[in-house]
């Protein structure tokens, strides 16, 4: 048996030794195989409102039983949600076990209160691939929705098994040069083929948070592209604030926001503008 197992869910594509995680922190090699550590681990759970992912064009005003646990596989140095995508083993204490029996029943329990499904959130859902896709399936069998709020940092065919059980996708497109995605982990090619792919297979809404002298430069190009996928795709300019490595840093100015959505609305149908107050 050989002492490196590799991973094949992400483009990082980690070859991982015994005992060991990869890039992102919870995927590891176990005798050989590669297990998600984080299986069933729930660090956060909420019945939040569908607006809140956000979604705004796919069944609006319902709710969605919301869960997440830990890790990334970026490594954005803005990141809005630190506490939990660059957290690892070292928090799971506060984590409580839900297997996905046990989420899909919930999820159904929910249905008197608005809720229409279960949206997985909060951290990066792709990296727990086989608990995601175990859940997706008995909450399909329940009659509800699934739904993933993710970076889109995929391989094709993770991603293509998935997708039958999606009935809708949040995708962060975080700017839109190779050099951008460079500096915080990732690539811009891998995220624009989720997009075109989600974009075929179910409802998507794509979200880019605007972040001074980082990206704003580049939404004309890139709402110029998502145009070309598909111009009806609503998409979600969000207002920076200071977080993680980028603490320092100011918020994006309002009265940016308002012109970069005047921009985008050349090329784009919808245009939503997110985290203004």
């Amino acid at each position: 048996m050989s002492d490196v197992a590799k991973c094949h869910i992400c483009p990082h594509n980690c070859e991982i030794t015994e005992n060991s995680s990869g890039f992102c922190g919870i995927r590891e090699n176990r005798d050989g195989d590669i297990h998600y550590a984080g299986y069933g681990r729930i660090a956060s759970i909420a019945l939040d409102p569908i607006e809140k992912k956000p979604l705004y064009m796919f069944h609006p005003g319902k709710y969605v039983l919301s869960i997440g646990g830990f890790g990334c596989n970026l490594r954005c140095l803005f990141c809005q949600n630190s506490s939990l995508s660059m957290e690892h083993e070292s928090a799971w204490h506060n984590a409580e076990h839900r297997s996905p029996e046990q989420i899909a029943k919930l999820a159904a329990e929910l249905i008197p209160q608005g809720n229409i499904g279960v949206a997985y959130t909060y951290n990066e859902p792709f990296i727990g691939y086989e608990f995601l896709l175990d859940c997706a399936k008995l909450v399909r069998e329940e009659g509800l929705l699934n739904v993933v709020v993710t970076n889109g940092y995929i391989n094709r065919e993770p991603l293509e098994t998935l997708l039958p059980y999606i009935d809708a996708m949040n995708i962060d497109l975080k700017g839109f040069t190779d050099e951008f995605y460079q500096k915080h982990g990732g690539d811009l090619d891998t995220v624009k083929e989720a997009i075109a792919l989600a974009r075929k297979s179910c409802h998507i809404e794509v979200t880019t948070l605007v972040i001074p002298g980082e990206n704003d430069k580049d939404i004309e190009l890139l709402a110029e592209w998502l145009a070309s996928v598909d111009r009806e795709i609503p998409l979600h300019l969000s207002r920076f604030f200071p977080r993680h490595i980028y603490a320092d840093r100011e918020p994006t100015p309002r009265e940016t926001m308002y012109k970069l959505a005047e921009i985008a609305k050349k090329y784009m149908k919808h245009v939503f503008l997110g985290n203004m107050g």
